[in-house]
């Protein structure tokens, strides 16, 4: 695909992959439509914010209308990249927590998905790229209800990219594991270090799965840091 004048909504664009991804997609000319809660100071006029908690189905909608009334009725690109985790033993997190994270990570993939795939099918045209992790492919301790969201962002996207690929619509899952972002601002025993992955490398590789050619479809990348512990 070439990014100069495609349009791409991103969800969670005020910090990290999704800020990376927003700057680097904006260098290649594409027009973005950032779907968050927080407006990042961008200052590009191919940047365009519409104000849109992914958890809620009606602001979802209004984002939506809002987008194709100021950018027009297609839609080239669409990154599901908002996320959050909690820490800690599965029984003694609170109730409110497990569900903020299903509710995001999971039905907000739903609330963004249900009203683009239509468009994308319409026009026979497109990309979704849902941001997964590492923690989507394996369980780990203290992080249960997190692993469970994005293990089904894993099965949700192989189930889209076998729904749309006669559509000529790809579907990508991307499993980053740690990632020097504000992620962590909930763990009480990690902290964001120059060892994790670096947002602006992430979002280069997800970057090069966009351009690739129409018929070329990279269904699932993975990243890891090589020596993840501090130094």
């Amino acid at each position: 695909m070439d990014l100069k004048n495609k349009v791409a909504v991103i969800t969670g664009v005020n910090k990290g992959i999704g800020r990376a991804l927003t700057e680097q997609l904006l260098d290649k000319g594409a027009i973005v439509a950032g779907w968050g809660m927080n407006k990042p100071d961008i200052t590009n006029t191919q940047f365009h914010f519409f104000e849109a908690d992914v958890r809620d189905i009606a602001m979802v909608e209004a984002a939506y209308n809002q987008t194709k009334s100021v950018l027009g009725n297609e839609i080239h690109v669409l990154i599901n990249n908002a996320g959050l985790g909690y820490f800690g033993y599965f029984e003694e997190m609170p109730p409110e927590q497990f569900r903020e994270i299903f509710e995001i990570n999971v039905f907000g993939i739903y609330n963004t998905c249900r009203h683009i795939i239509p468009d994308m099918k319409k026009q026979q045209y497109g990309h979704i790229i849902n941001i997964s992790s590492t923690a989507g492919q394996e369980g780990m301790a203290q992080v249960a209800a997190y692993c469970g969201s994005k293990h089904a962002v894993r099965g949700i996207s192989e189930s889209l990219y076998k729904e749309l690929r006669d559509f000529g619509v790809k579907v990508t899952c991307v499993y980053p594991g740690s990632t020097k972002t504000d992620f962590f601002r909930n763990s009480p025993n990690i902290k964001p270090h120059d060892q994790m992955l670096k947002p602006d490398e992430v979002a280069l590789q997800i970057i090069r799965a966009l351009e690739t050619s129409d018929n070329f479809l990279t269904t699932t990348i993975e990243f890891r840091p090589l020596q993840p512990k501090p130094r």
